[in-house]
C-alpha cells in the first residue's frame, strides 16, 4: 500500500526497478481533467555501470509497455 519505493541495490546487481500501488490521480488528456488509475515507478542504478539517460530511457520504455501490452 506505498506511494513508491526507492530500493537499494546489493552487489552484484546493477539496477533494480520499485513499484508503488496503484491509485486514483488527477490525470490531464485531450485537455480535461480525470481521474485515472497511475502507480509510481523508480529506478535504482549503479552510475558506475549505467548513467541516467538510459535509466530514463529505459523508463519511457516500460510506461508505453504497460500502456500498451499488446504492441510489440
Amino acid at each position: 500500500g506505498v506511494e513508491s519505493t526507492f530500493a537499494v541495490i546489493y552487489p552484484p546487481q546493477v539496477a533494480i526497478v520499485g513499484f508503488g500501488r496503484i491509485a486514483q490521480r488527477p490525470w490531464v488528456e485531450a485537455g480535461a481533467i480525470r481521474a485515472m488509475p497511475t502507480l509510481v515507478a523508480t529506478l535504482s542504478a549503479d552510475h558506475r555501470v549505467s548513467d541516467g539517460i538510459r535509466g530514463a530511457a529505459f523508463l519511457v520504455e516500460l510506461s508505453r509497455r504497460l500502456q500498451e501490452p499488446e504492441k510489440p
